[in-house]
Order: structure tokens, then C-alpha cells, then sequence
């Protein structure tokens, strides 16, 4: 499955996608181990609660499930003022 990465994410990673593989369905969580795995170095910046995860677009929580063919993102929180 590809996942994008977005903002300071896809800097510290240098990488704007990647792919892992996850049996589908599953859940955003189980995409954020995969990732998790997959980068290792940047664990923390993976974790929950310090990046956000979309599903199509959408603003989900971790238990939010992922489907075949589902465009899934991460990115750091947003701040603005």
C-alpha cells in the first residue's frame, strides 16, 4: 500500500511516499507499525500523537479503518494563528 507523507514528516523522512505492506483491511494503526518498522530512526515522529493520519482526504483516528484503494497520509499537527 502507498502511504504519503506530508510537511516537516515527508522532510525528516526524505520522502514525499513510500510503500508497506499491510493486509487489507486494517486499521490506521496497523499502517502506523508498518511505518514504524519500516523507519525505525523516526519511531517518535511516527507515533500516535505526533503525526496525524487521513484516509482519503479525511482527518481519522488510529482505529480508523484503511481499504483497498484508500489514499492514506501522515503529517506533523498543524499550528497556525
Amino acid at each position: 500500500m502507498k502511504v504519503l507523507f506530508f510537511a516537516a514528516l515527508r522532510e525528516r523522512l526524505g520522502c514525499a511516499q513510500t510503500e508497506v505492506d499491510v493486509a487489507l483491511p486494517a486499521s490506521v494503526a496497523q499502517v502506523r507499525n508498518a511505518l514504524i518498522t519500516a523507519f525505525p530512526q523516526h519511531a517518535e515522529r511516527l507515533a500516535s500523537g505526533r503525526s496525524l493520519a487521513a484516509v482519503n482526504q479525511m482527518l481519522v483516528q488510529d482505529d480508523a479503518a484503511v481499504n483497498a484503494g484508500d489514499e492514506v497520509a501522515f503529517f506533523p499537527p498543524v499550528t497556525g494563528g
